[in-house]
């Protein structure tokens, strides 16, 4: 467990501010209660209707052909910045 912790440390000391911030975002999301308790959610099993089927097949085919969109881009693209997404997470 110790030698995980120093690892993930260096690792950390190495990420540039920009992935540092998302790194953040992902722990505290990975130790917010309520994030936890919908990650350990059951699947939930309901059938996709027609449409999300279609949807789902579409998204799917243009994985495959195209690059994923940066979070960096959907924000901006949105209008939102970074810090606005975490002031939302913990209003003052």
């Amino acid at each position: 467990m110790a030698h995980t912790k120093e690892h993930a440390y260096e690792l950390i000391d190495r990420l540039p501010p920009t992935q540092l911030s998302a790194v953040v975002g992902l722990l505290e999301a990975m130790l917010d209660p309520v994030s936890l308790a919908i990650a350990q959610a059951p699947i939930d099993e309901e059938d996709l209707s027609v449409e999300g089927k279609k949807a789902l097949g579409e998204a799917q085919e243009w994985s495959k052909h195209n690059r994923g969109i940066p979070h960096e881009q959907v924000l901006e693209e949105l209008g939102l910045t970074k810090e606005e997404i975490n002031d939302s997470r913990h209003p003052k």
